[in-house]
């Protein structure tokens, strides 16, 4: 089961749906464009950005992460 396809979507848009909610709760408002591109990573990607994030201070610690 959790190598079906659907599976896999339902767990990446619940892991972005976190990953943005942290985002909004550490920056504010952060720019659409930058959040397209946290919508575009891969599962593990955003786990990575999850850990990450924690020692983030300003968005530029977002953009050069995602750069």
């Amino acid at each position: 089961m959790e190598e079906s396809v659907i599976y896999q979507d339902i767990v990446q848009k619940e892991a972005f749906k976190l990953i943005s909610r942290q985002l909004k709760r550490r920056f504010d408002d952060i720019d659409v464009s930058l959040v397209e591109q946290v919508k575009n990573l891969s599962t593990e990607q955003l786990e990575e950005l999850g850990e990450e994030l924690l020692d983030f201070s300003e968005v530029a610690d977002l953009i050069a992460w995602l750069e």
